[in-house]
């Protein structure tokens, strides 16, 4: 029986009925505790004992629950009540598409909008290993902030099989009626909506989803759909053999470039169609920057001119080739087409390592670091021109490639600690030197690499055909820290940008971005507003600032910028969490690749002991992950704005509440006291960093307890004794504050370190000369070290009893080692599971254990084949 209004649900009382379908009945209800209005959908009665039905309810739970994205409906909770299954869902007020096609052909501002918004939606959807396969106007909502995304009860996910499997008896239902999902070989969607694949029973995938959302702009342009059927069996034989009318037919108004854009999505042949829905957002993006405005019916049609349009479609059919346009560095009267946004795909079955490609100089092929299924790594080469990647041999382990300005050798480095070099023409590998942990690396036209040997230091110098090598910078005498990073040649092939980092309050040479010589003159500074890894090309250098990627004019002879900065792109740029460096390589003709946030976006997870999964924390750029010690609340830093300007939250397990803790700016890696009563934090002005203390509900502001040069907190004593790192000496040691004098007491070298829950024993990170190894020593010693890891390691944790350390390994393995604290020894590490954390070391903490033994991971998603972004003709957007 319906419930009727006033019927509780748990604590959610029914104000009336919105609709009702297949698979579902939906009424719009109050939340009593919040008093706020939401959606309920409740499985039908007649369907609650059908397991099938049931099923298809609780994937659409389960699916939804995966994601928090803007135009994809939000799930609140999900629940039974008296034997009634329901789905707790954001409230939503508008019309569906289907509702508003009934009114004819949208304008082409409003085709544009929508289509942009279900493509993102998709992407993000596809991204977490989810492929919808009922994507339809029945299931888009158009509100005033959006288009939403609609009912997940079909899709596939990951590890599914998707197969169909509609037998004979099934084959005269309703055209708009989902088909049964029971055995293999049914067909499983809505069927005017359906891609070819589906009817042959292959595997639905993101491209099958590509197919809908084709025709949808379709059907939005033409008011119409493309193919045309009266039965099931009309309806599948149309869309496997017939070609759908061009739209310049139909509709003779609408933008040639749309029509491509939509007749590459209808290809009968997924391998033909664009390849993810994050491509199709772009060309959208495109084509709705180049479209103008409608205007009223008695005012002549503004439309793009013949020459504009023959562009757009030059520029499209270009799309996955180079799409690079050679730059001069004095253009004369040549004039660059404008910036084109496509994406660059990981091979089959690997994924982008993050941040680690590079772009050939003169802009043809790109090198990356690609992770398999097993999180090994390799370096492999693809042409711009073409769709395939080469793995290279004899690169294995390899990390931070770099290019020789002849675009065809490659430097790198290895995880085992060696800079090598690739030659492209005969495949020979060099090997040049050691290195502890290399930070980036350049190669002159002089063939003289410099580069960065370890996480703190001052850069080195090596010829390309090898030898001994020497120092390319140095630190002035007295000046505490440093750590020179990320050179960068400029054109003369004698001068090098590089990223001091950790230099100490007082010393000669601050923190920023310096110009160095291979003539040893002292080094000058550019900026000591700009952090991380810094390029040059056209006459401009380019950094990341507030995650948006910049360019600032700079003149190669003086030195020195020569006017004000200005934004590339949108903010979707961040600088990883412990060296400042940010995916961007750019080339001399005016090709960009960099890797986009919004293309990779990690969330903070729940896993068991094996690996599966639990659930999700449904919010965005959250990092740092830190229980509170009753395993409540979790303390985290986050990204609230997007900007990059970083603040402290507390989240309520219990009730999925967010409060914000401090004031925003650079305020970072929270640490709970042992009583759960207070957080300590880092924050940073710009000049100087600073450890503070507050109460963790808010109720007093902050307290300095030291500030000075680079330190971050790393854990709380019951004595309130603060164990942090230090970089006043460069490479990071390990100290101990006082509270009660505020002295520091030096434990020694050490990383990312964690006290037992006795405080008896401290495990940290001892960074080696070619991986860095958990170690055990009794806390705050003396005492003898055990090493713990085997084969490099980090981000070590406790157990709540004391009797196991967890660790993460170079290829995200998760990894537990059984302590006994009286016999003062450790058994051989043993794998729990495989993760995919955001990065396995000097991260400091991305998981946290909770007392049941789950835990919490900062984790990519499970399908991550995220792409990397090719803009090209980039210095176009920044003239007058």
């Amino acid at each position: 029986m319906a419930p009727s209004v006033g019927t509780r649900l748990g604590p959610f009382e029914i104000l009336g009925s919105v609709g009702a379908g297949g698979m579902g009945e939906v009424y719009r209800a109050r939340d009593t505790r919040l008093d706020r209005t939401v959606a309920l959908k409740i499985l039908p009665s007649h369907l609650s004992d059908d397991p099938i039905s049931l099923e298809r309810f609780e994937r659409e739970a389960r699916a939804i629950s995966r994601f928090n994205h803007p135009n994809i409906c939000s799930l609140y909770d999900v629940d039974q009540e008296d034997g009634v299954a329901y789905l707790v869902l954001e409230y939503l007020e508008g019309e569906t598409l289907a509702a508003r096609l009934k009114r004819g052909p949208l304008s082409s501002t409003e085709l544009l909008r929508i289509g942009r918004e279900v493509a993102s939606a998709l992407h993000t959807a596809h991204l977490h290993g989810i492929v919808h396969r009922d994507l339809k106007p029945g299931n888009v909502m158009l509100t005033r902030s959006g288009a939403k995304l609609l009912d997940f009860g079909l899709a596939k996910h990951p590890g599914e099989n998707a197969g169909a499997d509609v037998d004979g008896s099934d084959a005269s239902v309703s055209p708009t009626r989902s088909q049964r999902l029971t055995k293999e070989g049914t067909v499983v969607g809505t069927v005017p909506y359906m891609a070819p694949e589906q009817f042959e029973g292959k595997e639905a995938d993101a491209r099958t989803d590509i197919f809908a959302l084709g025709l949808l702009l379709y059907e939005m342009a033409a008011g119409t759909h493309p193919f045309e059927g009266s039965t099931p069996a009309g309806w599948i034989a149309a869309i496997l053999k017939e070609e759908p009318r061009s739209l310049s037919e139909r509709a003779p108004s609408v933008p040639k470039a749309l029509d491509r854009i939509v007749q590459s999505c209808l290809k009968k042949d997924r391998e033909e169609r664009w390849q993810s829905a994050h491509d199709v957002r772009i060309q959208l993006d495109w084509l709705e920057d180049h479209v103008e405005p409608a205007v009223p019916s008695s005012s002549p049609s503004k439309r793009l001119s013949r020459r504009e349009w023959i562009l757009v479609g030059v520029v499209l059919s270009l799309l996955g080739a180079a799409g690079v346009v050679g730059l001069r560095s004095n253009r004369g009267d040549r004039e660059l087409p404008p910036p084109v946004r496509s994406s660059l795909l990981p091979p089959p079955g690997f994924a982008f390592e993050h941040d680690d490609f590079a772009i050939s100089p003169d802009g043809t092929r790109v090198v990356f670091v690609a992770l398999d299924a097993a999180q090994k790594y390799s370096l492999w080469v693809r042409t711009l021109s073409g769709v395939g990647a080469q793995r290279l041999a004899g690169a294995e382990d390899a990390m931070l490639p770099f290019w020789a300005p002849d675009s065809r050798r490659i430097g790198f480095f290895t995880r085992a600690g060696k800079l090598k070099a690739f030659d492209l023409a005969t495949g020979a590998v060099k090997e040049l030197c050691d290195v502890q942990f290399g930070r980036g690396g350049s190669w002159s036209r002089d063939d003289v690499i410099v580069f960065s040997p370890a996480t703190a230091g001052p850069l080195l110098r090596i010829s390309a055909a090898g030898g001994d090598p020497v120092p390319a910078t140095s630190i002035p005498p007295g000046d505490r820290g440093h750590a020179h990073r990320w050179p960068y040649f400029l054109p003369d092939g004698r001068h090098f940008l590089f990223f001091l980092d950790w230099s100490a309050p007082g010393n000669r040479l601050g923190s920023g971005i310096y110009v160095g010589s291979l003539d040893a003159v002292e080094p000058k500074l550019v900026s000591s507003g700009i952090t991380g890894n810094v390029s040059y090309a056209a006459g401009r250098l380019l950094f990341v600032q507030d995650r948006r990627l910049m360019a600032i004019p700079f003149d190669p002879v003086r030195l020195e910028p020569t006017g004000p900065p200005a934004p590339i792109g949108e903010q979707e740029l961040e600088k990883d969490l412990a060296f400042s460096r940010s995916g961007f390589s750019v080339s001399d003709t005016g090709a960009l690749v960099f890797q986009s946030a919004a293309d990779n976006p990690a969330r903070l997870e729940w896993l068991d002991a094996e690996g599966n999964e639990l659930a999700l924390i449904p919010a965005m750029r959250y990092r740092d992950p830190r229980l509170s010690p009753d395993g409540r609340r979790l303390a985290v830093t986050s990204d609230d704005s997007g900007n990059g300007r970083r603040v402290v939250r507390i989240f309520d397990l219990d009730r999925g509440v967010s409060s914000r803790l401090t004031e925003g700016g650079i305020e970072e890696m929270p640490v709970w006291s042992a009583d759960g009563s207070r957080i300590v934090y880092v924050s940073f002005d710009g000049e100087s960093y600073e450890l503070n203390e507050v109460p963790a509900d808010g109720s007093r502001p902050p307290r300095s307890l030291i500030h000075g040069g680079k330190m971050i907190p790393n854990d709380w004593a019951r004595d309130d004794r603060l164990i942090f790192m230090s970089f006043d000496k460069g490479p990071p040691e390990l100290a101990v504050l006082s509270p009660s004098d505020g002295v520091v007491t030096t434990i020694g070298p050490g990383a990312e370190a964690q006290l037992s829950p006795d405080d008896n024993w401290i495990a940290f990170l001892n960074p080696g000369r070619v991986y860095a190894e958990i170690i055990v020593q009794p806390f705050p010693g003396p005492g003898a070290r055990l090493q713990i890891s085997n084969g490099g390691g980090g981000q070590p944790r406790w157990s709540h009893d004391g009797r196991t350390i967890y660790y993460v390994t170079p290829e995200r393995k998760l990894m537990a080692v059984t302590f006994d604290p009286e016999r003062q020894s450790a058994e051989a590490p043993r794998e729990l599971f495989q993760t995919r954390i955001v990065s396995p070391n000097f991260v400091l903490f991305q998981y946290d254990v909770a007392s049941d033994g789950r835990f919490l991971i900062n984790s990519l998603p499970s399908e991550n084949d995220s792409p990397l972004t090719l803009l090209t003709s980039w210095p176009s957007q920044l003239e007058p």
